[in-house]
């Protein structure tokens, strides 16, 4: 199941060849034998336990981890055995397809690991303005028939209260909620309202219609000519790192398809809550991007970043009973 490298010859040198510059951007070894290089090495490395045994391993020598045990512990990510192989083929293929993507999501989810929200946010933010500017987004992005950006109707985010409890609601249900920038800036709005209210208020965050939202709107993606003001408008207008900020005040109630920035957000509030036919996705490696919402952060903070990075790379939708599972989501809801 490991690629045949000769692994402890790997010089300093050389070692660029294990990136997105050289012909071995991803590596899938072994859980229970690897070690890796002295030589500091980029590609993305898949640990594999084909025996289903669980073995005591250092996770932080791996991005993400498959196992054939059912029902595995963080952060193995569990596959059926007549999956493996060829799961675990689609996951390298897709680093090699978009390189550039994969390995610095990879590099931003290990150095965020640990830190402080807001610094894990900004590191995100820095690495998304880069890919905004790389040839693997460019060319997701030619590849895309023209879409409009959808305008809404009336307020983007409604805003009701009742006693000490605000309730936030995503107000374009004929777009699914996708979180345009005019509608990131409103629920921005709306949060720093709330955090500015001096009576402290709950807040309940949820959408309209027939989901929470789609994540970002296709049409505005790649039409930022400034990535600098870019990175300082994702980073200044966060909705994530203030939902974060209210800490223990926040809570989600997620329905239908959560996906992109539909899932970065709502992640970051200390309560979600779902509803059973709710489904979680980060398509965003596919784009030749990483998440931009803050989904490095707030995802990776609640199912660890090897389970991330199986998310992205793998482009897959977790269902509510997985999600459950694994903390993203904290219970149901009808």
């Amino acid at each position: 199941m490991s690629d045949a490298f000769p692994l402890d010859e790997i010089d300093f040198l050389g070692a660029d060849r294990f990136s997105a510059l050289g012909d071995a951007p991803v590596l899938t070894v072994d859980a229970t034998a690897w070690q890796p290089p002295v030589a500091h090495i980029h590609a993305v490395c898949i640990g594999i336990d084909s025996e289903g045994a669980l073995p005591e391993v250092d996770f932080g020598h791996f991005d993400l981890l498959l196992t054939t045990a059912l029902d595995a512990p963080k952060p193995w990510v569990s596959v059926s055995p007549g999956r493996l192989a060829a799961h675990v083929e689609d996951l390298a293929q897709t680093v090699r397809e978009w390189p550039m993507a994969a390995t610095i999501m990879c590099r931003v989810l290990r150095l965020s690991d640990g830190l402080a929200f807001g610094h894990a946010l900004e590191i995100e933010s820095f690495a998304y303005s880069s890919l905004l500017g790389g040839s693997e987004f460019d060319r997701w992005r030619l590849s895309l028939p023209s879409q409009a950006i959808p305008a809404g109707e009336g307020p983007l985010v409604l805003v009701d209260r009742d006693a000490d409890v605000v309730t936030l609601t995503l107000n374009h249900p004929s777009a699914m909620n996708a979180m345009t920038a005019a509608m990131r800036d409103a629920l921005y709005s709306a949060l720093a309202n709330v955090l500015d209210d001096p009576t402290a208020p709950n807040i309940v965050l949820q959408g309209a219609g027939k989901c929470f939202s789609t994540g970002g709107a296709l049409g505005e993606f790649g039409t930022a000519t400034d990535l600098a003001q870019a990175h300082v408008v994702r980073t200044v207008h966060s909705c994530a790192a203030l939902l974060d900020r209210l800490g223990p005040r926040a809570t989600v109630r997620l329905h239908g398809a959560c996906v992109g920035s539909g899932l970065e957000v709502p992640a970051a509030a200390a309560r979600r809550l779902a509803t059973q036919d709710a489904w979680f996705q980060l398509p965003e490696l596919r784009m030749g991007l990483i998440p931009g919402a803050g989904g490095t952060a707030s995802v990776a903070r609640t199912i660890g970043r090897h389970r991330t990075a199986w998310m992205l790379l793998s482009g897959k939708r977790i269902d509510a009973r997985l999600a459950l599972a694994w903390g993203l989501i904290h219970g149901f809801v009808q």
